[in-house]
Order: structure tokens, then C-alpha cells, then sequence
């Protein structure tokens, strides 16, 4: 078990045959910067970056809010296809209700649908559930995100619901937001079953 109260002083590297998830630091920016300069990457996301200052804001963000405590971001590296693929992070922590959100996720556009967000999910699911002993890892999306919310079911994430009204994305568009979870009680069936693939592979350095 890792202990939560050292957690953000780690670096944690996480990987498998597939997917390297590395702690994002400023030596990722240029590797992210053209992936992220695709727009429509941030067509359903409350930031939203359409140049490099604004993806400077966005990566700057991520940073401070590993040194403050808040999420703990990771750049994520396709070692299949030998380049960075995108960017994910651990975010809305509370190691006192052991639970944390899984979000910021995005990919390189031509990598979707190709196996690393299933890849890098069974790291980040195994990582929390097996070593930081949480009780839930939540997810969402906004709802009108129909590609993400699929991924989400088709990697065994209970939808719960929506919050109406929920956020207010940078464009300033108001967005409702489908929420959806694993618990503890239910990994062990989902590994087993949707990430089998997985199970016997390194899972961290």
C-alpha cells in the first residue's frame, strides 16, 4: 500500500505493455503541445484550448495543482506506437472518504479507439483500488459526450446520474455532467473479466 499522506511527494510511474503513465512535468509540454493543439479534443471539456497559450494556462494549471495537493496529473505514453499519447489525471481527492476522480483525459485523435485508454484505466483503476486502498474512483462527462459516456460503460462504470446545470464550461457554455463510478466491492469481477488482458502484466515500477 502506498501511503496517502506522502502521496503527492511520490513519483509514480505506472505501466504496462501498452500504456507508461509518467508525472506530468514541464519537460511534457512540448511533447503535448501538438496533440493538444487538435481542437477537437476539447469539444465537450470545460477548458478549452485553441493555441498554445492556452494550453500553457491548461499544463500550468495541472502543475500547481500537484504542488497544492489537488490532483496529481500524468502525461501518458503510447509504447506501442513509441510517442506520447495524451494526458490523464488523478483529481477530486479525499483520502479521508477514500474515494478520487479519474478525469482530464484526452487522447492523441488518431489513438482513440485503439486500446490506450483501456490500458492506461486498468493502471490508474489498479493503482487506486490495490494500493491506495480507496472505496470508489468516479468518472465523468458532459452529457452531451456520447463517445465518452460509451467508453465509460464499455470498461464497466456504474452510470449513477446527472447533475443538471452542473458547471460552466470557459466558452461559457452551462453544462449538465453524467456522473459514473467503480467501487471496491465490484473491481475484482470487472478486472477479471473486461481487463483480463491486463491482469498479469507489471502494473507500476
Amino acid at each position: 500500500m502506498i501511503p496517502t499522506d506522502i502521496f503527492f511527494e511520490q513519483e509514480i510511474v505506472l505501466q504496462n505493455d501498452r500504456s507508461k503513465l509518467e508525472p506530468l512535468t514541464e519537460v511534457h509540454f512540448l511533447h503535448l503541445l501538438p496533440i493538444a493543439l487538435h481542437t477537437e479534443i476539447w469539444e465537450f471539456t470545460g477548458a478549452k484550448v485553441k493555441n498554445e497559450a492556452d494550453f500553457r494556462r491548461y499544463f500550468d494549471t495541472a502543475l500547481t495543482e500537484k504542488k497544492t495537493g489537488r490532483s496529481y496529473p500524468f502525461a501518458i505514453f503510447d509504447k506501442q506506437e513509441n510517442k506520447y499519447a495524451g494526458c490523464t489525471r488523478y483529481s477530486n481527492i479525499s483520502f479521508t472518504d477514500k474515494r478520487l476522480e479519474i478525469g482530464w483525459t484526452w487522447y492523441q485523435p488518431a489513438l482513440q479507439r485503439s486500446g490506450i485508454n483501456k490500458a492506461t484505466k486498468i493502471l490508474l483503476l489498479s493503482f487506486g483500488f490495490e494500493q491506495l486502498d480507496l472505496n470508489r474512483i468516479e468518472l465523468k462527462t458532459s452529457l452531451l459526450n456520447l463517445k465518452s459516456q460509451g467508453a465509460m460503460l464499455k470498461i464497466g462504470a456504474v452510470k449513477e446520474g446527472i447533475l443538471r446545470r452542473h458547471g460552466i464550461n470557459e466558452d461559457g457554455l452551462v453544462r449538465d455532467t453524467v456522473y459514473f463510478s467503480f467501487i471496491k466491492e465490484e473491481w475484482p469481477q470487472i478486472k477479471s473479466t473486461i481487463f483480463k488482458e491486463f491482469i498479469n502484466l507489471p502494473q507500476s515500477r
